[in-house]
């Protein structure tokens, strides 16, 4: 699809039809969209990917857990299918935000189990239907156009005329708007033509989603998910809706800093055991709070005025928002910031003769003098402030920043949430389980899917109630001291009163008058006093933060103990004092310092299945990101793995930062000119890039090993825990969360691979998500229920609180690695040509 200015999006080649028809089908087109006076080339990307892998073969073992990754390959180590059901623990009835859909094909076999292009496609179905059969379709918003069944002919080309549309006349400039090159523009409303391509693509059968629900593995079943997916974002953006986000302000709340945060729902078809169901969850986005730019910098910043405002800062915030200009109604998205300011910004103008034509002379005028003289807007503060830029790189056009710019409604705020506005985030969103599954259920009913005439051609029916589910609340494990005392966790939470530590050695403060510098240069000159007052260099330091503990001072100050100096490090900010605060805080001091605050009591007595009789390492990995608004960022990869076997409550780890946005870990295995290895031996992979972990990541680590001069590779165990996933666990006959311990391995697992669900966390507030496991290879042959209760047990191993985590200790603790690494580099302060 080609939009107005010519850009075109990613085109994708066509596809080979099936050679068999199943019923109901789905047929997907190619749609290309171009101005009437134009005709795109199609592109063809050909992909070739060669993978090798050495042969595995058993001895010592390695549980990898990963935490969330796309390749067609059948790697040399398969993904596993369920061997079984775990059977331990006690039942409890449970209900989960999955809704049961049938789809009936046409024999009434039941089986159980973006904004310009959308008006195009939308005008051409009103233009065109009964040269379309007066079939509906469901559009991506790109290249791709669904329907079911197939239309009479496999191409069409069609004009269509919008009216009203926004067009440009000469160069990119606008009535009233003024850019370097002097020349004016009107922009003007009047009727526009586009030539619209349909194409035959492929054709989709949803049998696929029948099929994987009978436990194979078709084809085409992610394509045939997706449709139905496009399907529902289809029916949302028709009611005029921010995705699944009604512009309903009822459903917005302030979180500060110039955002807003617009309650909503996530909707999306999953095959499970129980046959499909439509998964839906309470969801949030953040937007833009609309309303004059100044006022929202001022906002985001927390400037008392614009002369306070850092304009570097705002150059990078404000680029790609839209705004509206209230003197005119045209919209623009902003690309820049002018270095001058509006009263020094020259630009040559033409002048217009009294004949009405312009004279080949130009004047050079300022933005201000232009805008006040010539356009008669009165222009006062922002004289002195810098231009909003709309133009192009080579072309600015620029615009004051008082109130003729305003920032457009229901646009995404896409940058990193500041620590007070997530806060303020998880405060706001927060709902108890009765709440969560009231508005869940309420919202089925509002949507009204049964309406939707293409859901209905596909056979597609949704029932309105929670599926039910059955779970088990497994035992959690007892736990020892480290005096060697036994104790047995209540829901998931214990008690460390009356133990722990030494009063410090010494009290520094900084000097006052050093306030007033930076915060690398704060931290340089606090190190210099700490290293001339003590006598050797410390084993420990406790920081007590000015501020609120992710300040400015956090990084530099992490970064100088931890990078520089090698010196354990404990920050606090004592905004309000409790005893589960200071216990937690003395709990992360005494294992910086090397101690260990608890062990399981399976871990002592080395009675922990299959890992007690062979050397074993635990290893947990995660790769953390920048923000979306950060896209060429470097990514960090972290990896933690247990090296004190038989204990399992001790990790190490190593942090290393890689290529932006990729999900796996590079640096597993780096071979050396000498012979050496300089690898890592990671979180975060979705569920369409699970064959890559097996193929990329088992396969560097094999050769890791086989570097040190073994002929044969441990066995391994790999296992993705997933905490973005939108599955939520009810209690059926009560309104507080699901007990610590309790995990789903029926119903709404996947009805071949072997997955489920557990819940660890205590749920003191909100409501529990419990993490989603994947085990995609088990060599070393654990039973369902030993290895259930292996997650659980290492869900408790974490030495850094006194309740259980919400996944596994080894990816908490890369997780942790990943986001400390984030804070030591201050990646978002790099600027944008580095």
């Amino acid at each position: 699809m080609k939009t107005e200015n010519g850009e075109g999006a990613n085109g994708s080649s066509p596809l080979s039809p099936l050679t068999s028809a199943p019923s109901p089908e789905v047929i997907q087109l190619d749609v290309e969209i171009d101005h009437a006076n134009s005709a795109p080339s199609p592109e063809v990307i050909q992909l070739d990917v060669e993978t090798d892998h050495a042969n595995s073969a058993p001895s010592p073992e390695v549980i990898q857990f990963d935490e969330e990754t796309d390749h067609a390959n059948s790697p040399k180590h398969s993904i596993i299918s369920r061997p079984g059901f775990g059977s331990s623990g006690r039942r409890i009835p449970l209900l989960a935000n999955h809704f049961k859909v049938s789809i009936t094909s046409e024999d009434n076999r039941t089986i159980e189990n973006k904004v310009l292009g959308r008006k195009i496609l939308a005008k051409l179905h009103e233009t065109y239907s009964s040269e379309l059969s007066g079939k509906k379709f469901a559009y991506d918003g790109e290249k791709s156009l669904y329907t079911v069944g197939p239309f009479s002919k496999n191409k069409y080309e069609f004009t269509v005329v919008l009216e009203d549309s926004y067009t440009y006349r000469g160069s990119p400039t606008h009535d009233g708007i003024v850019s370097e090159s002097g020349k004016r523009s009107k922009r003007s409303f009047q009727e526009k033509s586009f030539k619209v391509e349909i194409s035959y693509a492929t054709e989709i059968p949803l049998k696929a989603v029948s099929l994987a629900l009978e436990g194979s593995e078709p084809v085409k079943l992610q394509d045939a998910l997706r449709v139905l997916d496009i399907i529902l974002r289809q029916q949302a953006a028709q009611r005029h809706f921010l995705s699944f986000f009604n512009a309903d302000s009822r459903n917005f709340s302030d979180v500060g800093g110039g955002v807003t945060v617009c309650s909503g729902f996530y909707s999306s078809f999953r095959p499970t055991r129980g046959g499909l169901s439509l998964n839906m969850d309470v969801s949030s986005t953040m937007i833009i709070t609309p309303g004059p730019v100044i006022d929202f910098l001022k906002s985001n910043q927390n400037a008392r005025d614009a002369r306070s405002i850092d304009w570097v800062k705002a150059k990078k915030t404000l680029k790609n928002m839209r705004i509206k200009t209230t003197h005119s109604n045209w919209e623009f998205r902003i690309t820049g910031m002018s270095e001058k300011p509006c009263n020094q910004l020259l630009f040559p103008l033409r002048v217009k003769k009294d004949n009405g034509t312009y004279d080949e002379q130009t004047i050079n005028i300022t933005v201000l003098d232009y805008f006040t003289k010539h356009r008669k807007i009165e222009v006062t503060y922002s004289a002195y402030l810098p231009c909003i830029d709309v133009g192009k790189p080579n072309k600015p056009t620029y615009l004051p920043l008082e109130v003729l710019c305003s920032l457009v409604s229901l646009q995404r705020y896409t940058k990193a949430l500041s620590t007070l506005q997530r806060a303020s985030l998880v405060e706001k969103s927060r709902q108890k389980p009765k709440e969560k599954m009231q508005a869940i259920t309420n919202a089925m009913k509002d949507y009204h899917y049964d309406d939707d005439p293409l859901l209905a051609s596909c056979g597609i029916s949704i029932e309105k109630q929670l599926a039910q589910v059955e779970g088990r609340v497994l035992e959690a494990p007892k736990l020892i001291f480290g005096n060697g005392e036994e104790f047995s966790p209540s829901n998931g939470r214990w008690s460390f009163k009356n133990k722990i530590i030494n009063r410090p050695y010494s009290l520094m403060e900084e000097d006052a008058h050093n306030r007033k510098y930076g915060p690398v240069v704060r931290v340089e000159k606090m190190f210099d006093l700490i290293l001339a007052k003590l006598t050797r260099a410390p084993q420990f330091l406790l920081c007590i933060l000015p501020e609120k503990k992710n300040c400015d001072l956090y990084g530099p100050w992490k970064k100088m103990c931890l990078s520089d100096h090698g010196i354990p490090t404990q920050c606090m900010c004592p905004l309000k004092i409790t005893d589960q605060y200071l216990t937690n805080v003395l709990l992360k001091i005494n294992s910086k310092l090397g101690g260990v605050n608890s062990l399981l009591s399976i871990e002592q007595s080395s009675r922990i299945p299959l890992i007690h009789d062979t050397p074993t390492m635990i290893m947990g990995m995660d790769v953390s990101h920048g923000s979306p608004g950060q896209p060429d960022i470097p990514s960090i990869a972290a990896i933690v793995g247990s090296q004190s076997w038989p204990l399992i409550s001790r990790y190490k780890a190593c942090v290393r930062t890689q290529s932006s946005k990729v999900e796996m870990i590079q640096g597993l295995f780096e071979p050396q000119e000498d012979g050496t290895d300089n690898g890592m031996m990671r979180d975060g992979v979705s569920e369409s890039q699970f064959n890559q972990v097996l193929i990329y990541e088992l396969d560097q680590m094999i050769k890791a090993y086989q570097l040190l001069g073994e002929s044969d590779a441990p066995k391994f165990t790999v296992i993705v825990a997933q905490k973005r996933h939108h599955t939520k666990l009810f209690q059926a006959n009560g309104p507080e969360n699901v007990p610590s311990g309790t995990v789903v391995d029926n119903n709404v697992v996947h009805p071949r691979n072997y997955d489920f669900y557990m819940c660890t966390q205590p749920g003191m507030i909100g409501t529990s998500r419990p993490a989603h496991y994947h085990v995609l290879l088990d060599e070393i042959g654990f039973s369902p229920d030993a290895l259930q209760n292996l997650i659980l047990n290492l869900s408790y191993v974490s030495q850094r609180g006194s309740a259980a985590t919400s996944i596994v200790a080894p990816v908490s603790y890369a997780h942790l690695a990943a986001r400390q690494m984030g804070q030591f580099i201050k990646f978002e302060d790099i600027d944008e040509t580095t």
